[in-house]
């Protein structure tokens, strides 16, 4: 979403509330995940504690049974005692009197054949577990354990033989001397529940207070953990804010901290310094400008204004060819500043033509012109030379090079043209004075003129060399003056390219 766009009312806008705002949701989620992990833990551990309390209750039963002795009906777990010959229940409790097992038993009594002959070393018997069906009772009470339409329960049972005991137990329990004993125990679903309710209520209640304080403390504490970190953002951009077109000096404090605000300050100081370079290139772009178009101007409002003050006295030809000499310098100079705000938009070159730079070069030697002065151009080239970009930059950038050579050189102008590794080397050399080494770099600057003893006429606008690199740039390529004992030697470095032949 923009900035100029409808902005949600529930979403806080300060980064500090919103960060506060995710960490405290963030902890929510993982303490639900964690309230519901245990909740759940919680509900296994209390039914395994209902499993244990009926696996007890049946052990304590068996022991009863081995022992002669009747278990007593009050109980905390659904019981019933059968024996195979015996119509009614032997023993029951814990709720089960509600089916009236003393006139038929409720739970199935074991066959003979289920039951395998003891073994030897009189180890106990196993007790198992399985499902089994609750007859439904029409007359149940809502307080009954078992519901009105019975059901189906897990129920523990162990064995006993009644060989195995004496005949004073058999008579005690009231059961034939070759009967087979099954102690019933019904696991109701709803004691794990219990216990597990009285558990988790307490349980859910304390992780619901220590929840809430918590969410409390981490939002708060990611809120002004957030604060103290944004304090040197917020140091940036008031420092920032004060930068203006007219003095963009101001830099921001950089943290010593290291940590990525750090890189953001140094990232800033470097643009605000990129900035205040352009801008002050920029200004020195316009003063030059101006004084190099008030010269001509100059030249040129003097010698109309005397020619119409003495139009009798003024030689008109001499005064027009001085009008004209001006106007092409005026237009010379006009159209260098354009291309000079073309290249410095930085827009794409045109499209990946191949040229052939020793043919240019040679075509520019045949037809440049060499009318003032007495000058030798030659090209030396030994093979075509092929590079990717646009034919009239290379053009510029080449005529460039010679109308500079032509202003300097004595009486010789050399080009040469070589296929050196992946790269095209092109130089340009002159017989002049040369280039002090210390302004071997200044020269490319704009409006740069080391001959300002000469006149402006013949001096040129100082933006050839300016235009040439440039475009050299836009090529990926580097024109440098290379170091030469007669005269100056400017080379031109460019990415080879396949012939088209190749391609």
């Amino acid at each position: 979403m923009n900035a100029t766009g409808p902005r949600r009312r529930w979403w806080p806008r300060s980064v500090r509330a919103r960060t506060a705002l995710a960490a405290a949701s963030a902890a929510a989620v993982i303490l639900v995940g964690i309230g519901w992990w245990v909740h759940r833990d919680v509900y296994r551990e209390s039914t395994q504690i209902a499993e244990g309390q009926a696996e007890a209750q049946l052990l304590a039963l068996v022991d009863q049974v081995e022992e002669g002795v009747l278990p007593v009906r009050r109980s905390t777990v659904p019981y019933e005692v059968v024996a195979t010959g015996r119509r009614g229940a032997v023993a029951y409790g814990g709720g089960m009197e509600e089916f009236d097992p003393g006139t038929r038993h409720v739970l199935p009594a074991p066959p003979k054949a289920e039951l395998p002959a003891p073994p030897d070393d009189g180890a106990a018997w196993g007790y198992a577990t399985r499902p089994m069906r609750i007859p439904a009772r029409h007359d149940s009470k809502p307080r009954d354990r078992f519901g009105r339409d019975g059901g189906t329960y897990l129920v523990m049972y162990d064995d006993v033989r009644a060989d195995e005991l004496s005949n004073d137990k058999v008579a005690a329990l009231g059961i034939d001397a070759d009967a087979q004993l099954r102690i019933h125990v019904v696991m109701l679903p709803h004691a794990g529940e219990d216990i597990a309710g009285t558990i988790t209520e307490a349980t859910d209640r304390l992780l619901l207070r220590a929840g809430l304080v918590g969410l409390v403390l981490i939002a708060a504490v990611a809120y002004f953990a957030v604060r103290i970190a944004l304090r040197p953002l917020e140091a940036i951009r008031v420092l920032t804010a004060s930068v203006t077109a007219s003095d963009p000096r101001e830099r921001v404090t950089v943290p010593a901290t290291g940590h990525e605000i750090t890189a953001l300050a140094t990232t800033i100081n470097t643009t605000l310094q990129r900035l205040d370079n352009a801008a002050a290139q920029q200004r020195r772009f316009v003063a030059d400008a101006a004084h190099e178009l008030r010269s001509p101007l100059t030249t040129l409002l003097a010698s109309l204004e005397v020619a119409l003050a003495y139009p009798e006295r003024t030689d008109w030809p001499a005064a027009a060819t001085t009008a004209a000499r001006q106007t092409r310098r005026l237009q010379s100079l006009a159209e260098d500043l354009l291309l000079l705000a073309r290249l410095d938009t930085r827009t794409a070159a045109a499209g990946p033509e191949t040229v052939d730079l020793t043919a240019l070069a040679s075509r520019l030697t045949e037809q440049y012109p060499l009318t003032e002065r007495p000058l030798t151009l030659t090209c030396d080239s030994t093979a075509p030379a092929h590079a990717h970009g646009n034919p009239d930059a290379y053009e510029r950038l080449l005529r460039n090079l010679i109308d500079n050579a032509a202003r300097h050189a004595a009486h010789r102008i050399q080009i040469t043209v070589r296929n050196q590794d992946a790269w095209v080397v092109l130089t340009v050399a002159d017989d002049g004075p040369g280039v002090p080494t210390e302004d071997a770099e200044r020269i490319f600057e704009r409006f740069v003129r080391l001959d300002d003893a000469r006149s402006r006429d013949q001096g040129g606008t100082g933006l050839g060399l300016a235009i040439a690199r440039d475009l050299a740039h836009r090529h990926q390529g580097t024109l440098t003056l290379t170091p030469r004992t007669l005269g100056a030697c400017f080379q031109l470095r460019l990415p080879q390219a396949p012939t088209p032949a190749e391609e």
